[in-house]
C-alpha cells in the first residue's frame, strides 16, 4: 500500500465539558451512534455508562465506547476531557473498554498523540497526518490492553446480570424507535420484565424503562435541536402515538415542552 495516496480513516475532535444543568442531556442521556467512540478524561472525576454498567471514572482515564453501543455520562463543573469520533474502528475491539492510565510515562504519550490529532484536525492541515497519528494511537491502546492486570478488568462485565443488560440495551439502540414495550424486549431476550428492570438496576442504577426512555428522550432532543422537522412528526418517528402524549412526556423528562427546548435551543445556536 502507498502511504502517501492511503485514505486515512475518518476522525472528529470535540471537548467534553461541564455546560450548566440546561444541557447534561447533551452527555448524561442514553445514545448510541454508528461509529465508535474514544474518551479521554484529563480531570475531574464522574460515572459513566456503557452498555448498560455503570462506573466511576477519573484523570487519565480512557474509554472505549464500540459502534451501536449505548452510552451516557455525569460530567460535573471540574471534569474536562475529548471524545474523539473513530468512523473506522475496523481494527478496535468489539466490546468496550476502561483503561485507568496510573503510569506516568503512559499518561504523556496518550496526551501527546491526543494534542497531534487535533492539531492534524485543524482546517488546512493534511488529513493523512492525522490518520499517522491515529494509527499510533491504535497501537498505544492495544499495548496497554495488553499490558492490563488482569485484576483491573471488571468482571462485573462478565456476570448474568451484566450480560442480559448489554444485550437489551443493544436492543434499544436497534428499535427505540418502534415503539416497544419494556416487556417486549424481555420477552425477546427469553425473561420477565421484572426480572430484566431488577439486573438494570443491579448495573446501572437505573430500572429497564429508564434506559428505554432516556434513549428515545436523548434523540428527541438531537431532533427538536437540529432539525426543523414537526414536532408531530418527530413524535412519530420515536413511536409515540399521539403529539400531545409525546409533549407530556419530554415535558416530564426535561421540565419544558418540546416547544420550550427548541426556542431555547434555536436562540442559542440558531439553525
Amino acid at each position: 500500500m502507498n502511504m502517501m495516496t492511503a485514505t486515512p480513516p475518518a476522525l472528529a475532535l470535540a471537548s467534553i465539558s461541564y455546560g450548566g444543568n440546561a444541557a447534561r442531556w447533551r452527555t448524561e442521556a442514553m445514545r448510541s451512534h454508528a461509529s465508535a467512540r474514544l474518551i479521554h478524561i484529563s480531570k475531574g472525576q464522574g460515572r459513566i455508562t456503557v452498555a448498560g454498567l455503570t462506573n466511576g471514572y477519573g484523570p487519565n482515564n480512557l474509554i472505549y465506547i464500540p459502534p451501536h453501543t449505548m452510552y451516557g455520562m455525569e460530567v460535573g463543573t471540574t471534569v474536562f476531557g475529548q471524545i474523539l469520533t473513530i468512523r473506522d474502528a475496523t481494527d478496535w475491539p468489539t466490546t468496550p473498554f476502561h483503561l485507568r492510565l496510573m503510569d506516568v510515562d503512559p499518561q504523556k504519550e496518550l496526551v501527546s498523540l491526543m494534542e497531534a490529532i487535533e492539531r492534524e484536525l485543524q482546517p488546512g492541515r493534511d488529513p493523512r497526518a492525522a490518520g499517522c497519528y491515529f494509527g499510533l494511537l491504535t497501537i498505544f491502546v492495544d499495548r496497554q490492553l495488553q499490558k492490563r492486570d488482569p485484576a483491573a478488568i471488571d468482571a462485573r462485565r462478565n456476570s448474568a446480570a451484566a450480560k442480559l443488560v448489554a444485550r437489551y440495551t443493544a436492543l434499544i439502540a436497534r428499535e427505540f424507535r418502534a415503539d416497544r414495550s419494556v416487556g417486549d424486549y424481555a420477552a425477546d431476550l427469553g425473561v420477565t420484565a421484572t426480572h430484566l428492570s431488577r439486573c438494570c438496576r443491579q448495573t446501572s442504577g437505573r430500572s429497564a424503562l429508564g434506559l428505554l426512555n432516556d434513549r428515545i428522550h436523548y434523540e428527541a432532543c438531537v431532533l427538536l435541536k437540529d432539525t426543523k422537522t414537526p414536532i408531530q412528526a418527530i413524535a412519530k418517528s420515536l413511536g409515540f402515538q399521539s403529539a400531545p402524549y409525546f409533549t407530556r412526556s419530554f415535558q416530564e423528562k426535561s421540565g419544558q415542552t418540546p416547544s420550550d427546548f427548541r426556542n431555547k435551543q434555536r436562540a442559542q445556536n440558531p439553525l
